[in-house]
């Protein structure tokens, strides 16, 4: 449950501290998940910015996530990326970016683009491709490995709830996963974290590179000129 008294004196905090370091907020925002964490490679003329300085944001400890965000251009799109979210594993709790992505939408932000390493359910998609997502399904997200430490935690789709959070907040989203894996059950292969990141770290410069592209050729969009 989202305590909102606590929650948008916050949110108000990270907004006016991000207007005044980086200015106007860009059209896109990119939360970046496990395999696509090259693309901040990608960003011209990159500021960067510790969660720790934004009051709304959380403190995720997950392997591979560094916990910042990053503020530039990729072609003529300026864009805001994020290094690292909150999962619910790790607390049970499904709301974690809900401080991060309003303040997104209280900045500025229109689009959020999302990624993330997932189990491919077809053989013809093996480790390495990517997919855009056009639906989700929202199972409960319930563990008993919750508030377990270590990467040996059992890592869920998160995707589903940052884009519950994220439409009711007004913003646009788009969804993108590199496939890591056969899912549960189509192969012999057991899945851990840290199998996904070593996959995730193989086919990462190609979804890099994929990802720079997308963003850039947001650009064209109208919608997302200056004023629109």
């Amino acid at each position: 449950m989202i305590n909102h008294a606590i929650l948008n004196p916050a949110i108000a905090s990270t907004v006016a501290k991000l207007n005044e370091l980086f200015g106007a907020a860009p059209a896109v925002a990119v939360v970046l998940g496990s395999g696509w964490a090259g693309a901040v490679s990608l960003v011209q003329d990159a500021k960067h910015l510790s969660y720790a300085e934004l009051p709304a944001f959380p403190q995720p400890k997950v392997e591979g996530h560094v916990n910042e965000i990053v503020v530039g251009t990729i072609g003529a799109q300026r864009v805001v990326m994020l290094r690292g979210r909150a999962h619910t594993y790790e607390s049970g709790e499904c709301t974690g970016m809900a401080g991060a992505l309003r303040s997104l939408k209280g900045w500025g932000v229109q689009v959020l683009l999302q990624t993330n390493a997932s189990g491919s359910l077809r053989s013809h998609m093996a480790p390495g491709s990517l997919m855009l997502i056009s639906d989700h399904i929202n199972a409960p997200q319930r563990s008993p490995l919750v508030g377990e430490p270590g990467s040996e935690r059992f890592v869920d789709m998160s995707t589903v709830p940052e884009t519950i959070l994220a439409r009711h907040a007004g913003l646009r989203v788009m969804g993108l996963a590199l496939m890591t894996n056969m899912a549960a059950g189509l192969s012999a292969e057991a899945l851990t974290h840290a199998l996904t990141l070593q996959q995730a770290q193989l086919s990462g410069e190609r979804a890099a590179s994929f990802l720079g592209a997308v963003v850039a050729g947001l650009a064209e969009l109208p919608s997302l000129q200056a004023g629109a």
